[in-house]
């Protein structure tokens, strides 16, 4: 006999109103595509090769910090 459930085996339905979030799921994120000047490119690079953070992950967590501290673009 085989390990594997029949699928006429299984409820019509099931009760997901007691189901709780999983805790171990992260933040979901978008993929995006974004146009960069060289030396800004460059400098997060730069401090990817330093960290050994990719450096998606730094320019997400400097743009995530502008977020949090509420920071503005001032332009003239």
């Amino acid at each position: 006999m085989s390990d594997v459930k029949d699928v006429l085996d299984m409820p019509a339905e099931v009760d997901f109103s007691h189901s709780q979030p999983n805790p171990y799921v992260g933040k979901v994120r978008r993929r995006i595509t974004i146009n960069i000047d060289g030396e800004t490119l460059d400098y997060f690079k730069a401090e990817s090769a330093r960290t050994g953070v990719p450096y998606q992950t730094i320019i997400n967590m400097y743009l995530s910090e502008c977020r949090d501290q509420e920071k503005h673009l001032a332009f003239a």
